[in-house]
């Protein structure tokens, strides 16, 4: 179970930034698109987006809602954008070494 979280803690901050690239997005609402895709609470998501704003790939604004209190929603940045593309080719590399090496080396 512990290598099962260790690979969604690695995955996470793709998901994330992929996501709110798509579109800015608030925080629960983000934890449950994660969570169509990979099994994960909202106290796992939220240390995530405070990183993603503090090394700057995100940034935040507050917007108000017609079911509460404002919402903070968090927006990719330039800098972001461009991490966004490392990670997403960082992934297809992994993931490519991996089936090469789980199939041993054959093409479907």
């Amino acid at each position: 179970m512990a290598i099962v979280s260790q690979f969604k803690k690695g995955t996470l901050e793709l998901c994330c930034l992929h996501l709110i690239h798509e579109k800015d997005c608030y925080g629960y609402e983000l934890a449950q698109q994660v969570s169509t895709y990979i099994k994960v609470g909202e106290g796992v998501i939220y240390p995530i987006l405070r990183r993603l704003v503090s090394d700057g790939w995100c940034t935040t604004y507050l917007q108000d809602s017609s079911e509460g209190p404002s919402r903070k929603y968090y927006q990719i940045t330039a800098a972001g954008e461009q991490h966004l593309q490392v990670l997403t080719k960082e992934w297809q590399q992994f993931t490519q070494q991996m089936e090469e090496l789980l199939t041993g080396g054959k093409s479907e």
